[in-house]
This record gives structure tokens, C-alpha cells and sequence, in this order.
């Protein structure tokens, strides 16, 4: 009677069995592990890879609308500048205030194009670990009046989903409102 266990040559199964001068062969098994760890390697390798790629575009894109950021406030301080030439007649104690306001633009341009992404962090960063309380006060503003923009326009539009037409309004119906 053959015992299942054993093969032709006696050895147990799921070992190897030992031939000699046979030490430097590996099993079906040990190769199917390298190879899977070399190709789970390669594919860390290559996501890591994909994502720096991924890391430097995104921050050349990012440097380059900081650029056209001060490219538009540099807009902006020129046209404030405009602006203080036509007030100068009228009032010139206006007009030089115009014209200061237009000046630190510019400065705040100039030092806007020179800067990248990561040094605005930082300074962002900065600015935050010095004055908590000024970042704190002006994220609630920005919130409080994004809230009001928010419920304002759903107001308006449940008000026009209401109405039978742009005359209900006029009409003065009570149930338009």
C-alpha cells in the first residue's frame, strides 16, 4: 500500500527533496516569493515616482498663478494709481492717500513674484504661530459672510422656485414671499 505522503523517492511532500551538490536551487514557492516581492518593490518604486512627478507639476502650477497673482495686483495698484491722478484735482489730500495705498500694491507685488509657493507657506505658517488670534478672527469673518452669501442665494432661489413668474413679485402676493 503507498502512503500518499511520500513520493518516489520517499521524501515527505512539500519539501525538496536533497540531491547532491543541490544547495543553490530554490522551490516553486521561494521563486514565486521573490518575484513577488521584487515586482511589490518595483511598483512602490514606480508610485513613488509618479507621485513626486505629480508633487513638482502641481507646485510649478502653483508658482506660476502666484506670479499671475501679482501680476493682477500689480493691475490693480496701477489702476489705483489712475485713479489718484483723477482725484488729485478734486482732492488731494484723497488723492495721496489713493496714491499710498497704490504704492504698497506694488511693494506687495514685487515681493509676491519673487516669493514661491513653499515660502508663502511658510510665511502663512509664520504669521499663524505669531498672531493666532488675527488668523482666528479672520477665518470666522470669512466664514460668517460665506455663510450669509450661502443662505442668501438659497433664500432667493427658493423665493423664485415659489413664484408663478417674475410678476408675482410685483403683484404683491403674500404667499410669493
Amino acid at each position: 500500500m503507498s502512503n500518499p505522503d511520500f513520493g518516489p523517492q520517499g521524501a515527505q511532500r512539500g519539501t525538496r527533496p536533497q540531491i547532491k551538490g543541490d544547495t543553490n536551487r530554490k522551490t516553486v514557492p521561494e521563486t514565486a516569493a521573490e518575484t513577488i516581492r521584487s515586482g511589490a518593490g518595483q511598483a512602490r518604486q514606480v508610485a513613488a515616482d509618479t507621485a513626486s512627478s505629480i508633487g513638482h507639476q502641481v507646485k510649478s502650477l502653483l508658482d506660476d498663478q502666484v506670479d499671475h497673482g501679482a501680476d493682477l495686483v500689480a493691475r490693480f495698484a496701477s489702476a489705483t494709481k489712475r485713479a489718484a491722478e483723477e482725484l488729485n484735482g478734486a482732492s488731494p489730500q484723497a488723492a495721496r492717500l489713493v496714491r499710498g495705498v497704490a504704492d504698497r500694491l506694488d511693494d506687495y507685488a514685487d515681493g509676491l513674484r519673487d516669493q514661491s509657493v513653499d515660502q508663502l507657506m511658510r510665511t502663512a505658517s509664520d504669521f499663524t504661530r505669531r498672531q493666532p488670534a488675527v488668523v482666528f478672527g479672520v477665518a470666522a469673518l470669512v466664514g460668517f459672510f460665506a455663510l450669509r452669501t450661502f443662505k442668501s442665494a438659497s433664500f432667493r432661489s427658493e423665493r423664485l422656485s415659489r413664484s408663478d413668474g417674475p410678476g408675482a413679485f410685483r403683484e404683491g402676493r403674500p404667499d410669493a414671499y
